[in-house]
C-alpha cells in the first residue's frame, strides 16, 4: 500500500514538474547547459588523470630505456674484460629490464591511444550536445514566434467575429431607423393630403385681393398712378373701386 502511495506521489510530482518544464522550456534548456558544463568538467578531470598516467608511463619508459642502455654497456665492458661472472649477472639484469621496458612501451602505446580516443569522444560528444542545444534554442525561439502568431491569429479571428456581430447590430439599427423614418414620412403625407388646399388657396387669394384693393385706394388718394398688376383676378377689383372713387366726384359735380 505504501508503495502504491509512493508511486502516486511520484506520479503527481512528475506531472507537476512536467507542467513547469512545458511552461519554462528556456529554464530547462539552461539546466541542461549547466549539466553539460559539469559533465565536461568531470570528463576533463578524468582525462587529466589519464594524461598524468600517460606521462608517468613515458617517464618510466625513458628511465627503463636509459637503464637498459647502461646495463648493455656494462655487460659489454665486463665481457670484454673477461669478467664473465659479472657480465652474466649484468646480462640477466639487462634481460629483465629489457622485458620490463618492452612491456612499459606497450602500456604507453595503449594509454596514449586510449587518451586520444577519449579526447576524440569528448570532442564529438560536446559538439553533438552543443549542436542539439543550439537546435533546441532555435526551436524554442520558433515556438515562441509560432505561439505569438497563433495568439495574434486567434485575436484577429475574435475581432472579426466581434466586428461581424457589431455589423449585424448596426444593420438592424439602420433598418429600425429607416422603418421609423418611412413611417414618419407616411404620417406627414397622410396629414398633408387630409388638408383642404382649396380653402387655403381661396383664403390666400382673398388676402392678396384685399391687399391690392388697399394699395389701389392708397394710390388713388395720393394721386399715384398704379401700374397694372400681373394678377388679373386681383387687378379687376382694384380698378372697379378706383373707377368708382374717381367717378363719384364727377357725378356730384
Amino acid at each position: 500500500m505504501f508503495k502504491r502511495i509512493g508511486n502516486l506521489i511520484k506520479g503527481f510530482l512528475g506531472l507537476f514538474i512536467g507542467g513547469i518544464e512545458k511552461r519554462n522550456p528556456e529554464a530547462l534548456l539552461d539546466v541542461e547547459k549547466e549539466n553539460l558544463r559539469k559533465q565536461i568538467s568531470e570528463f576533463n578531470q578524468g582525462l587529466a588523470t589519464h594524461a598524468a598516467l600517460v606521462e608517468k608511463l613515458i617517464s618510466q619508459t625513458k628511465k627503463l630505456g636509459k637503464e637498459e642502455t647502461e646495463l648493455r654497456a656494462k655487460t659489454t665492458a665486463n665481457l670484454k674484460a673477461g669478467n664473465r661472472q659479472a657480465a652474466g649477472e649484468l646480462a640477466m639484469k639487462l634481460k629483465g629490464v629489457d622485458a620490463e621496458h618492452d612491456e612499459m612501451v606497450k602500456q604507453l602505446e595503449n594509454a596514449e591511444l586510449r587518451y586520444k580516443e577519449l579526447v576524440k569522444a569528448r570532442n564529438v560528444s560536446v559538439k553533438t550536445a552543443k549542436k542539439k542545444i543550439q537546435e533546441l534554442a532555435r526551436n524554442i525561439d520558433d515556438m515562441k514566434v509560432q505561439k505569438a502568431m497563433a495568439e495574434l491569429n486567434e485575436m484577429a479571428s475574435g475581432m472579426i467575429s466581434e466586428i461581424g456581430g457589431s455589423g449585424d447590430t448596426l444593420n438592424r439599427l439602420e433598418e429600425m431607423v429607416t422603418d421609423e423614418r418611412n413611417k414618419a414620412a407616411g404620417r406627414a403625407r397622410v396629414a398633408r393630403d387630409s388638408m383642404d388646399m382649396g380653402d387655403i388657396h381661396m383664403q390666400a387669394a382673398e388676402e392678396e385681393a384685399l391687399a391690392e384693393m388697399a394699395l389701389a385706394d392708397f394710390a388713388a388718394a395720393e394721386g399715384i398712378e398704379l401700374e397694372p398688376s400681373d394678377n388679373p383676378s386681383v387687378e379687376a377689383p382694384g380698378k372697379s373701386e378706383t373707377t368708382q372713387s374717381t367717378m363719384g366726384p364727377g357725378v356730384s359735380e
